[in-house]
């Protein structure tokens, strides 16, 4: 691989343009199965030297520095310092705030620039999407205004003063470890962030979720509120919490084509192991016996056993194996670049394994049995478990981010149809850069470079179970015109609108599209959209949408998620079966008749 410039597909760009969309998406989606992205190593060296330098050295540096733990290489003092822990956690959340932690960068959609975030949020006029607009106060509307920008500015300087200002003498931590030196973050440096996050989250769930607070806010809360040992053992809860709700999420048939195209764009996996997980590429690129044991052995099962023997294990050399077996889990994460790049919280993760269970033995007062209090432990397992519980049943109402669902592959998607020159037109917005094909060309891309780039997006989505779904309803929607459209992935369209996102389908939703469609005025057929919401725990199925942005949600349908399991990702059989259970009374042409219904009888007019 060229370490300069980008592989690209065996073909002509402007001759690959105009070949028919399905064929465009075999080629592409088979290119993957061999090459990833086909990204420059040197975007490759970008990313780990903003992980190494900027995150990890640089938080280091500044934490080290501030809190009377010994210098950088003082690791033997400071590796186990609460401080340094409590610190690196309002690190990272400041990073994802601002927009340079995950979902950073070319393999997320920012291209140049690499970041959206507080490009975005410290700007009045910009989209922003509350979560409950109808039912709390004060939070309806769309657009951003001065007191979002003043409150989102408030939060990233109480994360920063929180991060720069020396400890608190704490009298419980003595006691427990007479050996710190650091003492602890005042507890109302927490508080602040964590109150501010929550209100401006309120208005904007797109600021809430970059800012990982599912997991981040808990931790806050868990160091203003609780004593040393408590915070400790809370803390402990917090992530396996997180662990445990992955690897729950991911007992479903979709994570299987996760791992495949995942580690595909591994750029340091060798050829023969990435093809390894494809049963025959590039004729069949369903998930191999090997793949699906990587996904459910050495993920799904190792990520629910190993955090409960953390949990559980009084036995000093059993949790020091159960620790690299973390460590390593999320080293291999970030190896594999995955798209939304989440790499500073795979390294803090495996940090904070390291602190919590090796440094804080269950068998030394720290065990899940050890709160001052017997109401702590339900109390707080339960507030826990509250989203993750519910957002596996209902997906529909809690973001995939809270249910715990990282990388279950089970997502909220969609695919944007965009009729000759929609995507130009996405230039009226109001958002601080330029459409994806204007980036691509700055950097120096032809025009046809650029579009072939972008559609890589689309064979990326194609070969996860879910894709097989949307492409199939587009194609059934649109017949033939499907040729004339501009398809994008909508994950990568919300990073161009609201600045920010991690897979999560909820960014982008009808919501976007009703106000995106507020400033645009599309006419109908113009902006299609085709959304599906995960798939809940207990079904088979998953329910989706078509859109229109004109005239609002047109048909709405399900698919059996076994249907998918079986197909390539440029559908040779033809579009999977699917369910319509309504349509739009005024826009129905002939060739959206397509599925029919369980009856056997056409969808309801």
């Amino acid at each position: 691989m060229p370490f300069n410039s980008p592989v690209l597909p065996a073909v002509e760009p402007e001759e690959f343009n105009q070949r028919p969309f399905f064929e465009r998406v075999k080629v592409l989606s088979t290119f993957w199965a061999e090459n990833g992205f086909g990204s420059p190593r040197l975007l490759h060296v970008i990313y780990l030297v903003k992980l190494l330098g900027l995150s990890a050295l640089g938080g280091l540096l500044l934490i080290t520095w501030t809190s009377n733990v010994g210098g950088l290489f003082d690791v033997r003092h400071w590796w186990d310092e609460p401080i340094v822990y409590q610190k690196l956690v309002l690190w990272v959340a400041l990073l994802e705030i601002v927009g340079v932690g995950g979902a950073w960068g070319p393999l997320t959609g920012h291209f140049k620039p690499m970041y959206g975030g507080a490009r975005y949020w410290l700007r009045p006029g910009t989209i922003r999407l509350p979560p409950w607009p109808r039912a709390v106060p004060f939070t309806g509307g769309d657009e951003r205004g001065v007191v979002d920008a003043l409150l989102y500015a408030a939060i990233l300087a109480s994360l920063a003063v929180a991060i720069v200002l020396p400890g608190a003498d704490s009298a419980a931590l003595s006691a427990a470890r007479p050996e710190a030196t650091g003492g602890l973050v005042r507890p109302v440096l927490f508080l602040v962030p964590a109150v501010l996050t929550v209100l401006l989250g309120l208005r904007d769930k797109v600021i809430f979720l970059a800012a990982r607070g599912e997991q981040y806010v808990p931790v806050m809360i868990v160091c203003a509120g609780l004593g040393f040992t408590d915070m400790i053992i809370a803390a402990k809860l917090v992530i396996v919490v997180v662990w445990v709700g992955a690897a729950v999420s991911k007992f479903t048939r979709h994570f299987a084509f996760v791992v495949p195209p995942m580690v595909s764009n591994a750029p340091f996996m060798p050829k023969s192991v990435r093809l390894k997980h494809y049963r025959n590429a590039p004729e069949d690129l369903r998930p191999s016996g090997f793949a699906r044991f990587m996904a459910h052995v050495l993920g799904t099962t190792a990520e629910f056993v190993v955090p409960l023997i953390l949990l559980l294990s009084t036995d000093r050399e059993l949790t020091l194996v159960a620790v690299g077996c973390m460590v390593l889990f999320h080293l291999f994460i970030t190896s594999t670049f995955p798209l939304a790049v989440p790499l500073e919280w795979n390294v803090l993760f495996g940090y904070i394994a390291i602190f919590l269970f090796a440094g804080y033995p269950n068998g030394e007062g720290y065990g899940v049995l050890d709160f001052s209090q017997g109401w702590m432990l339900p109390v707080i397992a339960g507030a826990l478990l509250f989203f993750p519980v519910l957002g596996n049943l209902r997906p529909d109402l809690v973001s995939f981010l809270p249910s715990m669902r990282q990388y279950a592959g089970n997502w909220a998607s969609a695919l944007w149809a965009m009729a000759p020159g929609v995507e130009e037109r996405l230039n009226e917005l109001p958002i601080p850069v330029p459409t994806h094909n204007r980036q691509l060309q700055a950097l120096g891309y032809p025009a046809p470079v650029a579009e072939l780039t972008m559609q890589m997006f689309i064979a990326w989505r194609s070969m996860h179970s879910q894709g097989k779904g949307l492409l199939s309803v587009l194609h059934t929607y649109l017949g033939d015109d499907i040729e004339t459209y501009t398809v994008r992935e909508g994950e990568i369209g919300a990073n161009l609108i609201v600045g920010w996102n991690f897979g999560d389908g909820h960014l982008h939703d009808d919501q976007l599209i009703e106000a995106v469609q507020r400033r645009l005025r599309f006419e109908p057929g113009e902006f299609v959209v085709v959304w599906v919401e995960s798939q809940p725990l207990h079904r088979r199925t998953q329910e989706y949408f078509v859109m229109d942005a004109a005239l609002g949600v047109v048909e709405r349908g399900r698919w059996d998620v076994r249907d998918l399991t079986e197909e390539q990702p440029w559908l040779p059989n033809g579009p999977v079966p699917v369910t319509v259970t309504w349509r739009h009374p005024s826009d129905h042409p002939v060739h959206h008749l397509g599925p029919r219904t369980e009856t056997g009888e056409e969808a309801p007019a």
